[in-house]
């Protein structure tokens, strides 16, 4: 025979274990296989598709082996420490409460018997133990074996269980317990074990010392024929082809032999690293086996191997198809139709993969908008993002969805498979206050929630998912556990993605864990929850939202849907937080109102001083970086300056308190913005029209013109290296007096005044230089109005952009039908550019009398490079300039100041 040469590349591999595979087997039904890996857990596949449809977590170490019973319906796995478990065939879940202690070492081999209500387990504390499957207590005695056993095998009668031990190989009769023989079988240990389906001969494996497979007659009990040798290794395991027909092993020298029976002739080599395990598929075309790659391998029996005359081939291709397979069969017969009309009748299909290729697009959109990780509220289980796919893939809204699309492959097919994959991966989004021992992601990872000691805070994680999966949602979402915390890229695309995360969720629980069972209404607003930083884009992201309290009952009872759409709820929101009852509803992320919205912010406190800046990130819409340890004068700054370069909203400088060490400009603390801004007295639009009025053919109206120009031309404030470059009308300081301050320990008083600007009072910590006309100073005081864009009431196009979540199927409606007779001039029409020239012209008188009314100021200290350093003051600066002519002078003091 010439040399075989070693198959490398398998038809396919099966990933997702994390550690190596040291036992697999295949179910009747032909579908499926199963698998048990060091990364102590067990994975269910389908052999059609290739997916992994459940994860079996329960072991608390190495899985070591498993066994399927014959029909399929009950599943048995040992692991390093002793501990057995089984498990249901058809759903994976566990059969028992606990794992049984059922070795006191290393369960190395388990068998069912061939009617499956007897489990056989061996260990290497040298003992086998036979298990009622009903009752899952041991049957009588242990059976006590020559050494470490490593492999235990029922006949395929029951009449035989067969033990190999490292010493010998042990018959006995397993229902009298009476040990029928025993011999030495392989030179040193005996590794493995397999008896043909005829029951006629049982087959060994050997160590590396003899690493040989050796046939023994089961009527005498002798070997038949010589050794099988090729493998240079310990054999670990044998299996039988389905027909009788073959034998493949699994050896330590990294290979898999495929023997015929018949002549004991190796055949066939696959390679395969570090393969420890090894099984035909139900129909005996294929070999899987396993090993240290952490994979399961797919290996082709190759057709020359087959005997023309073996009845045996034919019938292992017997393989009852679903109804799916054989319309996709029906499909691959129309690819090869030469007929042009069956041609034509298969463009009316998609092909299979096609089909899955379009519904994975549509899930990775669905998924780049969720959470990395989320909680199966089925089986308690953390998922990462593949394995949310594979969980999706292996339900039945899968395959009918496959289904449907290969029949239907057009626009609207994609438009329902974007409502099924949007519908199935439905998160819910938990709102909370954290306590002192909150699950991290480590408690949780590879164990099932609803098994964990139910201490406090795993109990609210336990009864949020189980509200969630009542509620019927697949998906839930914790900020405790489902985030790797030491992961700072994980954290920071996490932290940064959370307001979308919410507004997109189906639901937002929010658990008041202070609020007792049966409150009356005024229990939230109090509750420790309405103070934390976090919980405010918690509340203002998502469409819908309930409130649960201590005892997870409804808040106020009320069941709705939705407590968005709650009167009462949201008015006592309203009160609490100083959020309007629209905005709580119906908010949308932006840079609008933005001295408002640092108002909300202002009180809250977190445990990171960062985070009640990072926390406002979603509800301005911005994305920064999240740095931990910066400080949080820092993190305020870095987030107010992006607020005002990007909209030019200079309200964000309307405060009172500390300054912060990133820019004078800025607060040192939110709580500067808790006050609301000081409302300044407004003309009623009559005397305004006055003023207009009296000023229409003057010097003035003239002179207003060429400051709206120059106002108008005015850049927006801008950020360089923390420094702020800002345009603004500058009033020079001319004197500077203490007066004294109304008691002692209290902040500096000084009467300042200004060019062109009405006298004013500033209190301040800082100590002023006093100085006058008479009496002057080296140093440069300016008061300051920080330039408005909004003064010029020019439109606001802003209210047309699209917002981040905003409803995008409103119809801008019918722009052919002309609202005005003057919509139908020409542009540069006489009457047009008069009616322009006029508007212009109204605008800029109008900004005049804006300029006389009172003005938030700050006051500004030159320093020795020619910046500016803002002096913090206590109280509102409001001044004012003297009068109309005042303005005039304006045109001179309009600059852009860098303020450090």
């Amino acid at each position: 025979m010439s040399q075989l040469i070693p198959i490398s590349t398998p038809l396919r591999g099966f990933k997702d274990h994390t550690a190596a595979i040291w036992a697999v087997a295949v179910f009747p039904d032909k579908r499926r296989m199963l698998t048990g890996s060091w990364d102590k857990t067990l994975r269910l596949w389908d052999l059609n598709t290739g997916l992994m449809l459940k994860k079996m977590k329960g072991h608390r170490i190495d899985v070591t082996t498993l066994a399927v019973s014959r029909d399929g319906r009950t599943i048995a796995s040992g692991d390093e420490n002793g501990e057995l478990i089984a498990w249901h065939g058809e759903t994976g879940e566990s059969l028992i409460t606990q794992p049984i202690k059922a070795h006191s070492k290393y369960i190395s081999c388990l068998d069912f018997s061939p009617h499956g209500t007897v489990l056989a387990t061996g260990s290497w504390d040298d003992t086998t133990t036979l298990w009622n499957t009903k009752t899952w207590q041991p049957q009588r005695n242990t059976i006590k074996c020559s050494d470490r056993v490593r492999s235990v095998r029922y006949s395929p009668s029951g009449q035989h269980l067969a033990i190999a031990t490292n010493s010998n190989i042990e018959i006995y009769n397993p229902s009298s317990r009476r040990r029928v023989t025993n011999f030495k079988g392989h030179t040193v240990w005996n590794f493995s074990l397999a008896w043909t389906p005829d029951g006629t001969r049982l087959l060994s494996g050997g160590d590396v010392k003899d690493p040989s497979i050796r046939e023994w007659d089961t009527s005498t009990w002798k070997q038949v024929g010589d050794p099988w040798m090729g493998h240079a290794g310990y054999i670990y395991t044998i299996a039988i082809h389905p027909a009788g027909t073959h034998v493949a092993s699994a050896s330590a020298d990294n290979h898999v032999r495929l023997w015929r029976l018949s002549d004991r002739q190796s055949i066939a080599i696959f390679q395969h690293s570090g393969v420890a395990c090894v099984t035909f598929s139900m129909n005996g075309k294929h070999i899987l086996s396993g090993g240290g790659d952490n994979m399961i391998s797919e290996w082709e029996v190759p057709d020359d191997t087959w005997p023309e005359e073996a009845p045996e081939k034919s019938a292992s291709k017997v393989l009852s198809p679903t109804a799916e397979e054989l319309f996709i069969q029906e499909i691959s017969k129309l690819n090869s139709a030469a007929d042009k009309q069956i041609q034509t009748l298969r463009q009316q299909y998609a092909g299979l993969s096609e089909a899955e290729g379009v519904i994975r697009n549509i899930i990775n959109v669905q998924l780049d908008t969720a959470p990395l990780r989320l909680l199966n509220t089925a089986t308690g289980l953390l998922c990462a993002r593949e394995v949310q796919m594979r969980v999706f893939e292996a339900s039945t809204e899968y395959k009918e969805l496959l289904l449907h699309s290969v029949k239907h492959p057009d626009l609207r097919t994609q438009e329902h498979i974007a409502e099924v994959v949007a519908t199935y991966f439905r998160c819910v989004m938990l709102s909370h206050r954290w306590g002192e021992t909150e699950p991290l992601l480590h408690d949780i990872q590879d164990k099932v929630v609803y098994r964990l000691k139910a201490a406090d805070s795993l109990m609210k994680l336990q009864l949020f998912c189980k509200i969630a999966r009542d509620a019927g949602y697949h998906w839930a979402w914790v900020d405790t556990c489902c985030i790797d915390q030491k992961n700072n890229v994980e954290l920071q695309k996490s932290l940064n993605s959370m307001f979308a995360w919410y507004h997109n969720s189906a639901l937002t629980v929010v658990y008041l864990s202070d609020v007792p069972p049966s409150s009356k209404s005024g229990a939230l607003a109090k509750s420790a929850w309405n103070t934390r930083g976090w919980t405010v884009p918690e509340f203002l992201a998502p469409k819908v939202i309930r409130f649960y309290q201590h005892d997870w009952s409804l808040y106020l009872g009320d069941d709705s849907p939705n407590h968005k759409e709650s009167a009462n709820i949201m008015d006592e929101l309203q009160d609490a937080t100083g959020i309007t009852a629209c905005a709580l509803v119906t908010f949308q992320p932006g840079m609008r109102d933005a001295r408002e919205k640092l108002q909300w912010a202002s009180t809250r406190v977190t445990t990171v001083p960062e985070d009640v800046s990072y926390s406002l990130f979603g509800i301005f819409g911005v994305q920064l970086p999240i740095l931990y340890g910066e400080n949080k004068q820092n993190a305020l700054g870095r987030l107010l300056q992006e607020i005002i370069a990007r909209s030019g909203d200079v309200t964000a400088l309307d405060w009172v308190g500390q300054p912060s060490m990133f820019n004078s400009c800025l607060p040192a603390n939110i709580s500067s913005y808790a006050a609301p801004p000081y409302t300044l007295p407004s003309l009623p639009e009559d005397e305004i029209q006055t003023v207009i009025s009296s000023l229409q053919n003057t010097m003035a109206a003239g002179l207003a013109s060429k400051l709206y120009d120059q106002l108008d031309n005015m850049s927006a404030p801008r950020f360089a290296n923390c420094r702020l470059h800002l345009p603004c009308i500058v009033f020079r300081v001319t004197e500077v007096r203490r007066r004294r301050s109304p008691a002692q320990g209290t902040p500096f008083m000084y009467g300042v005044k200004a060019d062109g600007l009405r006298d004013l009072l500033i209190t301040t910590e800082e100590t002023l230089i006093q100085f006058t006309p008479a009496r002057r100073t080296l140093h440069t005081f300016f008061l300051v109005r920080p330039w408005d864009r909004r003064l010029l009431e020019l439109p606001d196009f802003a209210d047309s952009e699209q917002l981040p979540f905003a409803d995008d199927e409103e119809s801008l409606g019918d722009s052919s039908e002309s609202e005005s007779p003057l919509d139908d001039l020409p542009s540069d029409s006489p009457i047009e550019q008069e009616l322009g020239d006029s508007d212009s012209h109204s605008r800029a008188l109008r900004l005049m009398v804006r300029l006389v009314q009172p003005f938030s100021a700050f006051l500004l200290l030159q320093q020795r490079g020619g910046e500016y350093r803002r002096i913090a003051s206590d109280h509102d600066i409001i001044a004012q300039v003297k009068d109309v002519a005042s303005v005039h002078n304006i045109m001179g003091d309009v600059r852009t100041l860098e303020i450090l």
